[in-house]
């Protein structure tokens, strides 16, 4: 066994995931509490070796997927980053069976997506950004369903930060209320100013949020001074992706890819115009998750170490719910290994039998 790796590498968290990548490709683990005491467990029918963990008593397929996964953790991690790049599930399925010979089904692949997408989502809304006091706001159409729906928006000039979105049947002043409302619980402060197109509920809407000392200036695109280009580019990235995007069928599902692809937007799709950095960077965000393979990775069960029969430690992983389960599945084994030596008893339990 592997007694010693030796990284040289200045960033901690660069070190810490070549050290996992090296760790996986030397030894097999188990999936669920990590442990490297693990034996070989028969094959299936298919050939596909199975191992079973001596520490957690658990059965596990060496694939590198996670608990209860088939396909490796860089396969679903990519899948899901094309889906929000830009593929339609037809593309991601194809690339995937090009690359591992394997064909998961569009469902298979839109599970992944939603999955991963509360994770992410989960994460970044307890994150504050530091913005400026320019916000640019806009709304545009979406089609869910059959049915006509105004996705509203409103972006921080400075870092590109989408602070809030809203997505209502209506255009009217409580909805335009509603987006500054929701931008000013992200941030916690009002902006001086906030550029918005001509249409009058915003004219409202921003007074009744903000007042007086927030001041509203009704513009355009393609002008030289107080443009809303930054909000129509955005809105332009986002018809292209929604274009190929399924799944967008009632507004729970859409609320979920849309947070989702919003996410990624903010945390982990970097701009030009930001220097190579996300919007979540120029706003002063230190992101625990570096890409889509970290937010899949980090759902990995962690081992936990209680106390057995006779006071013995026995590790366990987290998707266990309590240690009595444990303890009652081992006395269950234990009864029946008992009971099949009675049934069929072996030369070693059995007296005067060599």
């Amino acid at each position: 066994m592997l007694k010693q790796i030796d990284i040289i590498t200045e960033d901690a968290e660069t070190a810490k995931r070549m050290l996992k990548m090296m760790i996986g490709m030397l030894e097999t683990r188990c999936k669920f509490c990590g442990s490297d005491n693990v034996v070989k467990n028969g094959k299936s029918r298919k050939g596909v070796q199975n191992w079973l963990c001596k520490d957690c008593r658990k059965a596990f397929v060496d694939n590198r997927a996670l608990p209860r996964m088939k396909s490796p953790v860089d396969t679903v991690a990519s899948a899901v980053y094309q889906y929000y790049a830009g593929s339609s599930l037809n593309q991601i399925r194809g690339h995937i069976e090009q690359q591992s010979g394997f064909r998961p089904s569009d469902s298979t692949i839109y599970h992944w997506v939603t999955r991963f997408s509360k994770v992410a989502v989960e994460e970044a809304n307890k994150f504050k950004p530091k913005v400026g006091n320019t916000w640019v706001a806009d709304e545009t159409v979406l089609f869910i369903g059959s049915k006509k729906y105004w996705l509203w928006d409103i972006i921080d000039s400075d870092t590109r930060f989408l602070l809030a979105t809203h997505l209502s049947l209506t255009r009217g002043t409580k909805d335009a209320r509603q987006l500054m409302k929701l931008a000013y619980e992200k941030v916690g402060k009002a902006p001086k100013v906030i550029l918005t197109d001509k249409l009058a509920s915003y004219l409202d809407g921003i007074e009744l949020q903000f007042g007086s000392e927030t001041k509203h200036i009704p513009s355009k695109p393609f002008t030289d001074v107080n443009s809303t280009n930054l909000i129509e580019r955005f809105h332009g990235t986002l018809k292209d992706r929604t274009k190929v995007m399924r799944g967008m069928k009632t507004p729970e599902s859409a609320r979920l890819i849309l947070d989702g692809w919003l996410t990624y937007y903010n945390f982990f799709r970097v701009h030009q115009s930001l220097k190579g950095e996300t919007p979540a960077q120029a706003a002063g965000i230190r992101f625990i998750f570096k890409d889509w393979h970290d937010v899949v990775i980090s759902q990995a069960p962690t081992a936990q170490t209680i106390k057995g029969k006779d006071d013995k430690m026995m590790v366990i992983s987290a998707d266990y719910e309590g240690s009595h389960i444990l303890k009652r599945v081992h006395r269950r084994r234990i009864r029946r290994k008992q009971a099949m030596r009675m049934v069929n008893p072996t030369s070693s339990i059995v007296k005067g039998v060599k």
